[in-house]
């Protein structure tokens, strides 16, 4: 049969930027990534129907799949970072967020990501995978992927970045976070963490007590600041009690704090917990993908974020244009970039018409949340409220 347009036009792009070790490893990247996009899939059989025109079985196309997933050629560096350097090129010099967390995958291996927030969803920087039975891992362990994410940036942004309390730890229960916030600091990075209760922080004064002891009655939020945690590090300390909340929010960050740094890291949610889903449940359905090797599963997320990435900026260029009503029945945009874009994929593959060409995210737009109704809308406006807010400085 004719070669299929998307794969052409997918090799034809991805060429500019993706410089493999051998070009038959283009070809081969370039029809998983097709691949990937019309089945929104995760698993390597359900990619073989759009793999029919080599004329081969299924069982040879399966071992071209497991072949490719196991060469240590393929790398993030060689295929996936050139890809995001192309989408991220405006955003030299502006203010970024970014979240760094883990997720788990059958209670046997941990996905370790940082990524990018950007309309309402966050996208990998780098990520891998570690054959590890908890989601808390070690400084050593995410080090090197926050390196890789630190590469992968455009010059001279302004970087903020958010983690959850259980996500690192130290040597000792003493140096719980410390590690982390030493290296952002180092790279002049600014941070929100979520800390736990029993994190000593120290007064200008002498003082020192555990986060627990200004944690706020309800309804109340303190702001304590400046405060130094683990001997050496300065930082403001953020506490609320929300009704409604499972427990006290504790938010440690860089900056002097207002009641802003809960809404800043709040970001965290809709970031990081949503492309999550995606890889899971809500799109590419990676748990059903069989395969139980920390090595081939980093390379299988480095070939989902390459699809993702491709949908994502089909979604944002469909907005643009002013098209989405074409794709979403929603008043505001109700559907998420990633899944405006694969739905315009598939459109574009049902009338065979072009693959248009790929372009950067826009720095100056960062579009809100997607909402599928109005009572979704008023629960993301609605504003919580205190009934006092107490500063501390000493």
């Amino acid at each position: 049969m004719e070669t299929p347009l998307l794969y052409r036009q997918l090799q034809d792009q991805l060429s500019q930027w993706v410089q493999p070790k051998d070009q038959r490893h283009l070809q081969g990247f370039a029809e998983i990534v097709a691949a990937v996009l019309q089945s929104g899939e995760a698993c390597l059989g359900r990619w073989i129907p759009y793999l029919s025109h080599r004329d081969c079985q299924a069982r040879a196309h399966m071992g071209r799949l497991s072949y490719f997933l196991h060469n240590p050629q393929i790398t993030a560096e060689r295929y996936y970072e050139p890809m995001l350097r192309q989408a991220l090129s405006a955003f030299a010099g502006e203010a970024i967020l970014l979240t760094l967390d883990t997720s788990m995958l059958w209670d046997q291996f941990c996905l370790i990501e940082v990524c990018f927030v950007w309309g309402g969803r966050s996208f990998t920087l780098a990520q891998v995978v570690l054959e590890h039975g908890s989601a808390t891992v070690g400084f050593e362990q995410y080090k090197p992927v926050l390196e890789r994410a630190q590469a992968v940036l455009p010059p001279e942004v302004q970087v903020t970045l958010l983690a959850d309390r259980g996500f690192v730890r130290g040597a000792s229960p003493e140096e719980k976070h410390g590690e982390l916030m030493r290296w952002l600091n180092k790279q002049q990075w600014d941070w929100a963490i979520r800390v736990k209760s029993d994190l000593l922080v120290t007064t200008p004064n002498g003082r020192t007590q555990p986060v627990a002891s200004y944690f706020p009655p309800p309804e109340q939020a303190y702001l304590v600041g400046p405060v130094r945690v683990l001997g050496d590090i300065e930082a403001h300390l953020a506490t609320a009690n929300v009704p409604g909340a499972q427990d006290t929010w504790a938010v440690l960050s860089r900056q002097a704090v207002s009641l802003q740094t809960f809404a800043l890291y709040g970001q965290r949610f809709g970031g990081i917990e949503h492309h999550f889903k995606d890889y899971k449940s809500a799109a590419l359905n990676v748990l059903d993908s069989g395969l139980r090797d920390a090595d081939v599963l980093t390379r299988l997320f480095m070939l989902l974020d390459c699809a993702y990435l491709i949908a994502l900026v089909l979604g944002m260029m469909l907005v643009k244009a002013g098209q989405r009503t074409r794709l979403d029945w929603h008043g505001d945009r109700g559907l998420s970039f990633l899944q405006l874009g694969l739905r315009e994929l598939a459109r574009l593959c049902y009338e065979r018409l072009p693959l248009p060409i790929l372009q950067g995210l826009p720095p100056k737009c960062n579009p809100p949340p997607a909402c599928a109704s109005q009572a979704k809308r008023d629960a993301l406006d609605c504003r919580i409220e205190f009934s006092r807010v107490v500063s501390f400085s000493f």
